[in-house]
């Protein structure tokens, strides 16, 4: 299967090739744990997640790295403002972290290293960074030089100068030149700090990535993904400091970024004030439903989230999963070439998701019908997108306030009123329910209920 996908280091959509037939690595920038994730961070790991499932199912071996940066200033600061250790704050962060993705069904990365865990190979590129001239070490700190790199740029397509000018650079007097990086600073008096042949002190944010990157996937791999926000100049760096100290052409061949989240067309972020966490948009919406959402538009494109389009995305899965009910006893399909074609093509063709939703709901409609085959297909092209595996999704004790058992006596109720031609009666213990988050379902063996 022919997988295509727009390559941001190229600007065009190319046809992928892996670096090695039977085993394609690819890394993901993932958190870091001062703060609770919101949408926007969200959306990265549910769409490389859908990467990963479509190269899992065309390839024999696939590593998924996603790493935790868990040493950064503003771990740092908010430690301080709460009054905890950092240690404890990167603990509850992280674990609240993955309580967030397993609410969106996001799969679990092959392997997630943690920055503080891999100092021993930053102090070692760093060291081939200085020994090869890339690097220079000034008033306690280690630059990366941008000067010596003569492609420096090359992934955000912009001039020195231009990055420069369009960019915050730390001004320090100990820089050779404003746009050199840090590779190793000092650290204060109670903040975390090393040993290393610079005297104590900390990593910088992009060497992190690069030995990460490096101690799992190799000095070469497939690709690296992230948002885009991160093109300059975390993803630019991380290139100069891999190909520099590994004397490579690439750090990785193929580069993925998806678009901003928005609200009201402007940029969710926590500077802006504008985010809204996962956990507060699960306290009101199924996971699954804010997955399904954040595939709806196209990973390249802008995403504007609202609550408005979560609930549209509800209703949709209800129609999925009430199609996919009627092929509950069959096993989905796991073979790609023997799954629905134009949803593989959607997907393939750089991830379209959603064409390919579009697709499952051509095919729910088709189960709907009473074709069984449309309903095997459904299942097993939604596990692609890691959906429809909620076997109770429609089942619950309970709705919002009202238990199974008050339910089902106001259904008793509403059934007598219904026999007694009191279709007023009737209609009103409908709307009762309505507004306790319960839908009706009258069908020939009677009445059933399920969650709206």
């Amino acid at each position: 299967m022919e997988i295509k996908l727009y390559n941001t280091l190229t600007r065009k959509k190319e046809i992928f090739q892996a670096l090695d037939d039977g085993h394609v690595r690819v890394y993901a920038c993932g958190p870091t744990v001062y703060d609770k994730i919101h949408i926007g961070n969200a959306r990265p790991l549910v769409v490389f997640d859908v990467l990963v499932n479509l190269l899992r199912a065309t390839f024999p071996k696939v590593t998924y790295v996603r790493n935790i940066t868990d040493v950064d200033d503003k771990i740092n600061a908010r430690a301080a403002e709460r009054g905890v250790s950092i240690n404890s704050l990167c603990g509850e962060t992280i674990k609240q972290f993955h309580q967030d993705t397993n609410a969106l069904l996001v799969s679990a990365p092959d392997k997630e290293p943690r920055a503080t865990q891999h100092i021993a190979q930053m102090i070692a590129m760093i060291g081939q960074l200085i020994d090869k001239g890339f690097a220079y070490e000034a008033e306690g700190h280690v630059l990366f030089s941008v000067a010596n790199m003569q492609d420096y740029g090359a992934l955000s397509g912009r001039s020195l100068d231009e990055m420069i000018a369009g960019a915050r650079v730390e001004v320090a007097p100990y820089k050779r030149d404003a746009a050199d990086f840090v590779l190793w600073k000092p650290s204060q008096e109670g903040l975390p700090s090393w040993d290393s042949p610079w005297g104590a002190g900390r990593p910088g944010w992009h060497i992190e990535c690069s030995a990460m990157a490096a101690e799992y996937l190799g000095e070469e791999f497939d690709i690296h993904a992230g948002g885009l926000d991160l093109i300059f100049p975390h993803h630019e760096n991380e290139i100069a400091q891999s190909r520099c100290a590994h004397d490579t052409n690439h750090m990785a061949r193929y580069w993925l970024h998806n678009g901003y989240v928005t609200v009201d067309g402007e940029k969710m972020s926590k500077s802006l004030g504008n985010f809204t966490t996962v956990a507060k948009a699960l306290s009101t919406h199924r996971g699954e439903a804010i997955r399904l959402a954040l595939l709806s538009s196209h990973y390249r494109a802008p995403f504007d989230f609202s609550d408005k389009l979560v609930k549209g995305a509800q209703i949709i899965l209800d129609k999925l999963y009430r199609a996919a009910a009627l092929n509950e006893a069959k096993q989905p399909l796991s073979e790609p070439d023997k799954l629905d074609a134009v949803f593989m093509a959607a997907l393939s063709d750089d991830l379209n998701t959603p064409l390919a939703l579009t697709r499952l709901q051509a095919l729910a409609s088709e189960a709907n019908k009473g074709s069984r085959e449309a309903a095997l297909q459904l299942l097993s092209c939604a596990k692609y997108l890691n959906l429809l595996e909620d076997k109770n999704w429609f089942k619950s004790d309970h709705a919002e306030g009202i238990e199974r058992s008050e339910i089902e006596a106001l259904i008793e109720a509403r059934n007598a009123a219904r026999a007694a031609r009191d279709f007023a009666q009737a209609d009103a213990i409908r709307d009762k329910l309505a507004a306790k988050g319960v839908r009706l379902l009258d069908g020939p063996d009677g009445t059933s209920w399920e969650k709206s």
